[in-house]
């Protein structure tokens, strides 16, 4: 039996279809779906799966990434969904998934709302985010901001099951957490901040070695300094 790090990325997608449980009669919509890494995992699963981001060099990855996978029951569409609602009808996908992607939105409480419209009554709205702690968050922005300018800002766990139950009104919520590691200069590599950012970045790593000042449990492996994106998962039905 093959066993999982909880902190590998592989682990988050069996843990993904674990809490959303995904049926053969299940059509799908991932919000922000990025490179198609969602999507596809779903559609092995479930009926239909629309995918749809804003950049269309994010789509032509997403459309490779299906084609080398041999899916055939997924579509794409490119949408800005920070200024234009969701290009759906009302209740129109019994799943509604998004990854990664609030903590880039300057509004995401309005995309939720619009993720929740597009949902069918008894279906299920996904989100993966990071979350920081919430005496951490102030910090843990600050650095993500310096290493990626797309950041606006992460929710605290209890922010983001808070709107989901209340104002969202979502049921049955179950929520589950894992720490996706990575090694800091690999990540400062693919992220591409400006040198003086980058060099920002590494002060407050080092300091965050002995002083967990980030809430991201920063730690020497083999000289090289790795951290944990503390990651939440919450899944709610939408009231029939």
């Amino acid at each position: 039996m093959l066993i999982l790090s909880e902190h590998s990325d592989r682990y988050g997608m069996e843990l993904m279809l674990k809490l959303s449980k995904p049926q053969s009669s299940d059509v799908v919509l991932d919000v922000a779906c990025g490179t198609g890494i969602v999507s596809c995992k779903f559609a092995k699963y479930v009926y239909h799966v629309t995918g749809i981001d804003l950049t269309p060099a994010m789509i032509e990855q997403a459309k490779q990434l299906q084609q080398e996978k041999q899916l055939k029951n997924i579509t794409w569409k490119i949408c800005d969904v920070s200024k234009s609602p969701l290009p759906f009808d009302d209740s129109s996908f019994s799943i509604v998934v998004t990854r990664y992607s609030l903590h880039h939105l300057l509004e995401p409480k309005k995309v939720l709302q619009d993720m929740k419209r597009v949902c069918t009554n008894k279906g299920k709205i996904l989100v993966i985010d990071v979350t920081p702690d919430p005496d951490k968050v102030d910090a843990y922005n600050h650095v993500e901001k310096l290493r990626d300018p797309s950041h606006a800002r992460a929710l605290t766990l209890t922010e983001l099951e808070n709107y989901m139950r209340r104002e969202m009104e979502l049921i049955n919520l179950k929520l589950a957490h894992h720490d996706l590691e990575v090694e800091l200069e690999s990540i400062l590599q693919a992220s591409c901040p400006n040198q003086d950012d980058a060099n920002k970045i590494r002060l407050l790593f080092k300091e965050d070695l002995t002083k967990n000042n980030l809430g991201m449990r920063s730690h020497l492996k083999e000289s090289k300094i790795h951290f944990y994106f503390p990651i939440s998962m919450v899944v709610g039905e939408k009231k029939g």
